[in-house]
């Protein structure tokens, strides 16, 4: 993989000409030869919506980049003086400081077609859908706590996965949530695609625009303060990231299928089709693309790794063209700063901590064993903490077997190069619907008595049976991962598909923390955070399964236990409506305190010798010595 040249791509203020604006776009096999011309259109953003003022149209130059690969080098500039004497209308903005938005359109002279509303895909700012956008006297935003911020090594991340939108609202709003997330115990935060998408209510997974955060969201120094104001908390920034597929309206589908090409040269299949349209990680173009899309995000944003949407789709083998050269490439390009200026932030005890995160729910294990990620997505301790709670399968060995990621690699080495390797835990994320509501879902009705799907919600007096999953989670091996809200009991049903998932609003309830739930709630969440960051065993200890059928599973009970060289804890769950006492041997004579509460401490415990353990309902208990 290489960088395409992105100092000349998008839409840039020239360096050496105020008031000038460079503008790049590679078009493969678009030439001037075969009758082509290239328009953009451009407007500022306080003139767009004024019927007496129209964009200028402004035709750009076909030559071929000396530094793009051959087979994608059809390159089309121009530059454009944006001056105040050539202002279209006396009440134009045109000329001023500010933002203007743009697209391009593409004209066949021989056969008279023309495509308009094309998006830039190398904008760094973007207007309303399909519209980029560039600022007109941009200053670059001044970081201010990058000297003394490290990315969080990999066994000590405890991850919050939010959505921009939803979450505060926008992304000023979201900083000001930053302390509570500090204060929870949160130190890496997992956002939601911030790329550009169509819509104005969406997910943000089938994604226009690459180099940029979507408008609806906030502009780039927006971000780029949200990533700062979070290192300076201790907090890392992982942005998930969609490259599998995109929108139609993605230039390189909508320009090529209009042209009704035969093919196309950044679109197709790659491993699998399962959303939008898919990209090709089989053609050169598709792959630097991309892997300019990771480093830009890296040098520009600050970021500190990538949440890797859908991974089947691109990923085609351990020595593929897709996933497995894309995470590969991107850690070999950080690992080449040798922790130079802000790359520092990667580099601690000679430990790099890049977080590249797989969405790979096929294949999870595959996916660390086989490839440069060091995470995971993975379905099992959600879906079989699922079946235990709707009763579908009272059967407690899966989850105290996948708690401890059994199976999964601790580091791998490859290429001289050794990487620690984990498994995210979660019981709620953005694609399910909340865990309470596994217990009792409440229906929605209007006044014909017909039930609102979309606006069903978990009951919350039962808040009290999630406890015991919270407990196993934050106490579990690997890294566990809350869902925005869940932390104060968020109730929201999600359907399973349809476009009511994704372009439905869910902004959290802050009204909840105040609420008797969500006070008890978070209170536990918060006891546990503060546990797993004050007992090293949780972070780097062992994990053992006490797998016991008769005294332990067929009473609704689960006990596991944490050990780092003398600390060691145990975790007893009850996951039933009735107190349970059960035997337990422990391994250690001591006097054991229990953590949650600081009573029904054990004192002068004797190795090898069953001692009772009273474990109260739809609760826990945690002992360390």
């Amino acid at each position: 993989m290489q960088l395409l040249p992105l100092n000349d791509l998008g839409a840039r203020e020239s360096k050496t000409k105020p008031g000038s604006v460079d503008f790049g776009i590679l078009l493969p096999w678009v030439s001037a030869t075969d009758g082509f011309k290239i328009s953009v259109k451009l407007i500022h953003e306080k003139d767009q919506f004024l019927q007496d003022i129209q964009p200028k149209e402004f035709f750009l130059i076909h030559s071929h980049h000396p530094a793009a690969d051959p087979s994608y080098s059809d390159y089309w500039s121009t530059q454009i003086d944006v001056d105040t004497k050539d202002k279209p209308h006396p009440r134009s903005q045109w000329g001023l400081p500010g933002r203007y938005v743009y697209r391009y359109c593409l004209y066949n002279t021989n056969s008279k077609q023309l495509i308009d509303w094309i998006i830039d895909p190398f904008a760094r700012e973007f207007g309303v859908g399909k519209l980029s956008a560039f600022t007109l006297g941009y200053t670059d935003y001044q970081w201010l706590y990058d000297t003394n911020y490290k990315t969080p090594a990999l066994e000590d991340l405890i991850m919050y996965e939010l959505n921009i939108n939803e979450f505060g609202g926008s992304i000023d709003t979201t900083i000001d949530h930053l302390d509570y997330l500090g204060d929870l115990g949160i130190n890496c935060i997992e956002v939601m695609p911030v790329s550009n998408v169509s819509e104005v209510l969406d997910w943000g997974y089938l994604p226009l625009g690459y180099f940029g955060v979507d408008e609806r969201l906030g502009k780039r120094k927006d971000m780029q303060k949200l990533i700062d104001e979070a290192h300076k908390r201790g907090i890392a920034v992982v942005l998930d990231s969609v490259y599998g597929h995109t929108n139609y309206n993605f230039p390189y589908k909508y320009i090529y299928d209009n042209l009704a090409y035969s093919q196309n040269p950044f679109m197709g299949i790659t491993a699998k089709k399962y959303f939008g349209e898919p990209t090709d990680f089989k053609r050169q173009f598709t792959q630097d693309f991309f892997y300019t899309v990771n480093v830009h995000w890296l040098d520009c944003y600050h970021i500190d790794g990538f949440r890797y949407d859908c991974v089947p789709e691109y990923y085609d083998g351990t020595l593929g063209s897709g996933y497995a050269n894309l995470v590969y490439n991107t850690y070999q390009y950080v690992k080449g700063t040798n922790g130079t200026n802000h790359y520092a932030r990667f580099y601690n005890n000679s430990s790099l901590n890049l977080i590249q995160c797989a969405e790979q729910l096929e294949a999870p294990i595959e996916i660390l064993n086989k490839t440069y990620s060091n995470c995971t997505w993975q379905n099992t301790t959600f879906s079989t903490a699922e079946q235990i709670a709707n009763g579908t399968n009272k059967d407690l060995y899966p989850l105290g077997m996948q708690l401890g990621l059994y199976d999964y690699p601790i580091s791998v080495t490859t290429n001289s190069d050794t990487i620690k390797k984990t498994a995210l835990h979660y019981i709620e994320n953005h694609d399910h619907s909340r865990f309470c509501c596994n217990f009792r879902v409440i229906p929605k009705k209007d006044n014909n008595d017909q039930s609102y799907e979309l606006y069903k919600e978990g009951d919350r007096n039962l808040w009290y049976k999630v406890q015991p999953y919270v407990i196993a989670l934050l106490t579990s091996k690997g890294i566990p991962m809350l869902w925005q809200g869940q932390e104060i009991c968020e109730n929201y049903f999600l359907i399973d598909d349809g476009i009511g998932r994704v372009r439905m609003l869910r902004p959290v309830r802050w009204e909840y923390f105040y609420s008797e739930e969500g006070k008890q709630s978070i209170s536990l969440v918060r006891k546990l955070i503060k546990i797993r960051k004050e007992k090293t065993q949780f972070l780097y200890g062992d994990y053992y399964f006490y797998n016991n059928h008769y005294e332990y599973q067929s009473k609704n009970i689960l006990l596991f236990s944490r050990r780092y060289k003398n600390q060691f804890s145990l975790v007893a769950l009850n996951f039933g409506d009735y107190d349970q006492t059960v035997p337990f041997t422990f391994p250690i004579n001591g006097n054991y305190t229990e953590d949650l509460h600081g009573f029904d401490n054990l004192r002068n415990v004797a190795s090898n010798v069953n001692t009772p353990l009273k474990i109260p309902s739809n609760y826990g208990r945690i002992w360390s010595v």
